[in-house]
């Protein structure tokens, strides 16, 4: 399992769900102090209705 709030952008991009977005989540999380909740996801430029799965490989911590 994979911390949304702790991995670097690589292992986003390992994710199938979340790949080629890594750094636009890191940089989202960075701006905002964190996710708190999974859904946060849609909030990511280029990612919104794409993660649906990813909850299977990410958590918040």
């Amino acid at each position: 399992m994979i911390d949304l709030n702790t991995a670097t952008a690589a292992e986003l991009d390992g994710v199938p769900q979340l790949k080629g977005h890594g750094f636009e989540i890191v940089r989202c999380r960075e701006d905002r102090g964190g996710f708190t909740a999974l859904r946060q996801l849609d909030e990511v430029p280029g990612l919104t209705g794409k993660w649906d799965g990813a909850e299977a490989a990410v958590a918040i911590g």
